[in-house]
């Protein structure tokens, strides 16, 4: 159990239950788990937005013309 501490002020009853319940309701909610298999929004978009390289003798003249 964690303990909480009034650092500062003079909390009425009523303004420390809400501060508790606020915390308590935090507490609860797990933490949302990373999804490893989704690409960045920034990734996804390039991936999208041109053809990958291929290289090879000549490419680069290939390149000019889509």
């Amino acid at each position: 159990m964690t303990t909480i501490k009034i650092a500062k002020g003079n909390p009425t009853p009523e303004e420390l239950a809400a501060l508790i319940a606020v915390v308590a309701a935090r507490a609860a909610v797990p933490a949302p788990a990373a999804d490893p298999d989704r690409a960045s929004n920034w990734a996804t978009y390039w991936r999208n937005a041109r053809t990958p390289f291929h290289p090879g003798p000549g490419q680069w003249r290939a390149s000019a013309h889509p």
